[in-house]
């Protein structure tokens, strides 16, 4: 049984074009038609109008719904008269039946005002009426910028049981005074806090996902000094793969803050690279290990071994890809690095051209006291093993993820990372298998960052440890971090050692003290208390990305650390050194890092 709205709609047509048809005999006589074509125009107008009934079937005129008519809707239309008109002089033709050349052009002009016209009339019938019932429970608000994103957002917002827009911010001059979907523009951001009073707001949306960081930041920090609750719609990276629409606000977080700009990627040599090849990624459940499959899987590589020793991170990527990238085939590896047997048989079995290695123990206080050899063997050992198995079976690139803590270390995990890296430098001398090195600092939200635990002190009602006042790190996002690693891993395969460009260095202070503001408190509410610095770490990390300590390359945002390059001989003598039988204590094991790695100092 049709559905009684479409008949309606096709009810409507007809006569629609019985009275263009109809209307243009009349105008063509200036409204006296001569009794003689009121005959002809009567005529003609029931062979006429089934024509344009079967043009606007063939056309697919009703599959749009009439309260959601839209520029595709008109574009139905005007190919449906269009049609119509061409067919009837030709139908008329056959017919013998005479017409003023006039009625042919004026009748499928006045056919597209009247079918069109009275779409667009119900449509905003709708909306009106619809809005006149929630009026009184809509939540006013304000939308700060005037961009594409801003003006999809305020369309989407027009239709909401939600949002009353009242107002948008934008700091070009030449938008304002304008209006954005019948929404005005009053002025700049800065020119929030005078006009708020007159719109009686609570609400602010950030719909800036183009604009740099500063530039959001400064219209958060508006808002928020404006007694404003912020929202802001998804970021640009999101809204351009497809997984959010711009309708789907949050509340800001701290990756919009310290936030940064977008990264330009070489996509095209990428795929060339990841594209329909076997990709494995070493630690493939942490944090890094996982962001890298999500963003090697936009490439559709042949395949991608999921390689992890724990087993409930590994069925969670599973239940992951099963529903976010169903068509990529992977492989779910449970395993450790530090296995040379199991090692072996993945990589004899499943073949990989590329290897992730993001496998490693990070957490610096846990490696610093009782574990100090079980670090020593998983980062430095393990990656051994998977590199020297990766050469033996001409793996064409091996991208090793190391850290700014390798850097001058003072702690454990930082010297054997150092030492990972030596590795790699050491097996790139025999040939084969080209090794990347890409270091970087903390990332937003990793296991074991600053940020998860301050979350949890703050839903706790603090308060929030910081270990000292002056204490500062780099940060960036992971998916951030993930594509540089990518890029890096592109563009080299001698042995070195990318450094990325992680910006301003961040005080933990202020880091908390954001995320405090962020979660709707202040510090009375929850108070900041610094504890001290703990075994290993220092107050400041270096990346070595100043000129005289780093060369540039083509990409502005990675740069070549100028290291000491990796003794010959050093993998022959490592081999005595794992091979011990007795345990080093934590002490010993410092003591003998000294020696591989003369830059570390110990605390």
């Amino acid at each position: 049984m049709p559905n009684y709205r479409i008949v309606l709609a096709v009810a409507h047509d007809l006569l629609a074009a019985a009275a263009a048809w109809l209307i243009a005999y009349w105008l063509r006589f200036n409204l006296e038609l001569p009794e003689l074509y009121n005959e002809q125009s009567l005529k003609s107008v029931l062979w006429v109008v089934p024509l344009y009934g079967a043009m606007f079937l063939f056309s697919g005129l009703y599959r749009g719904i009439w309260r959601f008519a839209s520029l595709p809707d008109l574009q139905r239309i005007i190919v449906s008269v269009t049609l119509g008109a061409l067919a009837v002089p030709a139908m008329l033709f056959m017919l013998q039946l005479s017409v003023p050349r006039s009625v042919l052009v004026v009748s499928p002009v006045l056919l597209v005002m009247f079918m069109g016209g009275s779409r667009l009339a119900y449509r905003g019938w709708k909306e009106r009426r619809f809005g006149a019932l929630i009026q009184g429970q809509r939540e006013p608000v304000i939308v700060l910028g005037a961009t594409e994103a801003a003006a999809a957002l305020i369309k989407d917002l027009v239709r909401s049981p939600q949002w009353q827009v009242m107002g948008v911010f934008d700091n070009d001059r030449a938008n304002h005074g304008r209006q954005i979907h019948g929404t005005t523009v009053h002025g700049a951001i800065s020119d929030l806090p005078k006009r708020l009073p007159r719109l009686n707001v609570r609400y602010a949306i950030i719909a800036m996902p183009e604009a740099n960081h500063s530039a959001r930041r400064q219209a958060v920090e508006v808002a928020r000094t404006s007694g404003l609750q912020v929202l802001t719609v998804p970021s640009f990276d999101d809204l351009m793969s497809g997984r959010v629409t711009v309708s789907q606000i949050r509340n800001v977080e701290l990756d919009d803050l310290l936030g940064r700009d977008p990264i330009r990627l070489d996509t095209t040599k990428l795929q060339d690279w990841l594209g329909n090849h076997v990709v494995m990624v070493s630690g493939a459940g942490g944090s890094i290990g996982s962001e890298l499959c999500r963003q090697i899987a936009r490439y559709q590589p042949q395949r991608i071994v999921l390689f992890e020793n724990n087993e409930f991170s590994l069925y969670a990527m599973e239940q992951e890809f099963a529903g976010r990238f169903p068509d990529v085939p992977i492989s779910l590896v449970i395993g450790d690095v530090k296995d040379r047997r199991r090692v072996e048989q993945v990589l004899s079995t499943l073949k990989p051209t590329v290897i992730f290695h993001a496998a490693a123990y990070k957490h610096v206080p846990l490696m610093e006291s009782e574990n100090a050899w079980q670090a020593v063997i998983n980062n430095v050992g393990g990656t051994r093993v998977l590199a020297e198995t990766a050469q033996a079976h001409h793996v064409e690139k091996f991208v090793l993820i190391s850290t700014d803590k390798a850097v001058n270390p003072t702690n454990v995990m930082g010297a054997t990372k150092r030492m990972a890296e030596l590795v790699c430098q050491s097996l790139q001398q025999r040939g084969g298998t080209r090794f990347v090195i890409v270091r970087f600092g903390n990332v937003l939200g990793s296991t074991g960052s600053v940020i998860p635990k301050f979350r949890e002190q703050i839903a706790a009602g603090g308060p929030v440890t910081v270990t000292h006042p002056e204490i500062t790190r780099f940060f960036m996002s992971i998916p951030e971090a993930v594509q540089l690693v990518m890029q890096a891993g592109l563009m080299g395969g001698n042995g070195e050692i990318f450094v990325l460009d992680m910006g301003e260095p961040v005080k933990i202070a202020d880091l908390a003290r954001d995320m405090i503001r962020l979660s709707g408190f202040d510090e009375k509410d929850i108070k900041v208390v610094y504890t001290g610095l703990r075994p290993g770490e220092k107050l400041y990390e270096e990346l070595l990305a100043a000129d005289e300590n780093s060369l540039p390359t083509p990409h502005p945002k990675l740069r070549i650390a100028k290291a000491r390059p990796a003794p010959a001989e050093l993998l022959d003598q490592l081999t005595p050194w794992f091979a011990r039988t007795a345990l080093p204590d934590d002490a010993t094991v410092r003591k003998e890092l000294q020696q591989w790695v003369p830059e570390y100092y110990p605390q």
